[in-house]
């Protein structure tokens, strides 16, 4: 068995659903004594940006997605209307805020953390962010976009921080 205590996190996906993993692997890290760091690159850089509040749940193409409400009688909770519900209608314009709010309202039901929670409750707890320092000059931001506490560097930074981890994660 491995003493290593190395953790290394890919993330690229950037809606609001796909934010939560990514610090909630790294905090269980850190509460397991490993050293945790998360490369942010692509879509995930959306996860570090200052402004959180424009992230959103894509319930289109996701058909593992439960749709329970968070309010309600009992027995209307308990209906998972996720399959019950055609594709074409994820793809009208509302649907995306519809699905963001009733998961917030779940999360805050069943406390869960807040995003911007779970992010600071990693950097207090010395996870190490770094941001794909490509992606960042290929969408066009800015350095100021992001939060402070974070590393600008390019993959090959990644590499060299899962060297010898025996826990590299994407997602």
């Amino acid at each position: 068995m491995s003493d290593n205590k190395k953790m290394t996190i890919i993330a690229t996906k950037g809606t609001f659903d796909w934010a939560f993993p990514p610090f909630i692997i790294a905090s269980t890290g850190v509460a397991m004594d490993k050293e945790v760091t998360i490369f942010f690159t692509f879509y995930g850089l959306n996860l570090l940006l200052k402004d959180t509040s424009k992230l959103r749940v894509s319930p289109l193409g996701n058909p593992g997605m439960p749709m329970k409400l968070p309010f309600g009688p009992e027995w209307l909770q308990k209906i998972n209307f996720g399959p019950k519900i055609p594709n074409i209608f994820w793809s009208l314009p509302f649907t995306e805020y519809l699905a963001t709010f009733l998961m917030k309202k779940t999360m805050k039901k069943n406390g869960v953390a807040t995003l911007d929670e779970l992010r600071s409750m990693c950097q207090e707890f010395d996870v190490k962010f770094i941001a794909c320092e490509m992606t960042v000059g290929l969408f066009g931001y800015s350095k100021d976009d992001f939060i402070d506490g974070i590393e600008f560097a390019g993959a090959a930074t990644y590499f060299n921080e899962c060297d010898g981890s025996n826990h590299n994660l994407y997602m």
